[in-house]
């Protein structure tokens, strides 16, 4: 584990701060591999989870001081994704709870992506994001090449890859890149208020949407129509929909504790 993740915990919803302001929270390996136990432990518990990171930047990316040797010769720059990184994202990808990211300040590189890859992504006006691979001859990481193309289709991800210019809040709200723009002071509230909204939800029910959403991405029409049907079954032998079918019939709220 490292001292450079907070775990802060209320009211069902577990925030995860990235907390190496010095380094813009630039990722290492060791963080990256404590980031993936800390939300394998807490989604046992939490209902909701924040992924956050401090006022200056959300995370700048990988720490390549921390990264590189001094002499690259022969050496294997994609080991650690496949390592820690990779791990890490297709973690995210398959936690049971809903994942929100607080987006302020910078978010390049692989902390683009851990913030992309979040089920709803809240950014303050002066956040950013930015794929700066190529100014140093790399190519985007962390499932940026799938996560953009997905989000703003193949020729703004493409822009945003070849030039690695700074995607303002503004317009990556206008690309379709994230789904909130907050006041930067307002940013973690706003992600606070959603996740403990969902806290409140049917959490069997956001575990298969979940599911089914990014197997949707990947898959053809009629396999995501044999995907809702297995996974509906499922959703209708819960007590979410149980107890979601009786307050509806009863006309009342739902309250969902599974």
């Amino acid at each position: 584990m490292t001292d450079k993740i907070l775990v802060e915990r209320k009211d069902g919803v577990t925030t995860l701060r990235l907390n190496d302001p010095k380094a813009m929270n630039a990722m290492t390996a060791d963080m990256a591999g404590a980031l993936r136990d800390l939300l394998v432990s807490e989604s046992k518990t939490a209902r909701a989870i924040i992924l956050a990171g401090s006022e200056r930047a959300f995370s700048a990316g990988a720490n390549l001081n921390a990264a590189m040797p001094e002499d690259t010769t022969g050496f294997d720059v994609g080991a650690t994704l496949e390592q820690e990184y990779n791990p890490l994202m297709l973690t995210i990808r398959d936690l049971e709870v809903p994942v929100i990211s607080a987006v302020r300040g910078a978010a390049a590189g692989v902390g683009a992506s851990i913030a992309l890859a979040c089920d709803i992504i809240v950014a303050g006006k002066s956040a950013y994001f930015l794929e700066a691979f190529a100014r140093i001859g790399l190519i985007p990481d962390g499932g940026a090449t799938w996560l953009l193309t997905k989000a703003v289709g193949r020729v703004r991800a493409m822009e945003m890859m070849l030039l690695a210019e700074k995607i303002p809040a503004e317009q990556a709200l206008d690309w379709g890149l994230i789904t909130r723009l907050a006041d930067d002071d307002a940013v973690e509230a706003t992600a606070f208020e959603i996740a403990a909204r969902l806290a409140q939800g049917p959490s069997h029910s956001y575990s298969l949407i979940r599911q089914a959403a990014w197997s949707a991405a990947d898959s053809d029409f009629a396999s995501a129509l044999s995907t809702e049907r297995k996974l509906q079954k499922e959703a209708g032998e819960s007590r979410d929909f149980a107890e979601g079918l009786a307050a509806f019939k009863e006309k009342r709220a739902p309250r969902f504790h599974s």
